[in-house]
């Protein structure tokens, strides 16, 4: 039986509220909240070659500002008793999702794969593929 909670964690892609759904079914089945994670990639810019008119922090600050507001909107859509805990960090997606999991309240991970084939799998990172072989615990990738 698991104990900790369920982490989904998203980029608010039409993917991912696919395993949103079946995160809410997990937690609901093992009677455990879930926390919504969001990884706000860290910007790179060269503020020397004045490539942007702002500083990477800056964007970054803008743009974990605009995730919490989808994640307020998205916490108003949900209809459910679960206990939901949110989430948003900055860095690598992979390495953000396997910190929180080693923050041991995490029981179980529901994902979402973009089901890249081809060409396309080998030149983005997988991160559903990455989490699921690193993982220290269960991992349900849904497509």
């Amino acid at each position: 039986m698991r104990t900790g909670k369920i982490l989904w964690p998203t980029d608010f892609s039409e993917t991912a509220s696919h395993a949103l759904r079946y995160a809410i079914e997990m937690a609901n089945l093992y009677h455990v909240g879930l926390k919504i994670l969001h990884v706000v990639e860290q910007p790179i810019g060269d503020e020397n070659y004045m490539l942007l008119a702002i500083t990477p922090d800056e964007l970054a600050k803008s743009m974990e500002d605009e995730a919490a507001d989808k994640m307020h909107k998205l916490l108003a859509q949900l209809k459910t008793e679960l206990k939901v805990e949110t989430v948003i960090r900055r860095g690598n997606a992979t390495e953000q999702i396997l910190e929180e999991i080693d923050s041991d309240e995490v029981g179980m991970v529901v994902i979402a794969s973009h089901g890249r084939t081809g060409i396309a799998h080998f030149l983005h990172t997988n991160v559903a593929e990455s989490v699921a072989n690193r993982a220290k615990c269960p991992v349900l990738v849904v497509k």
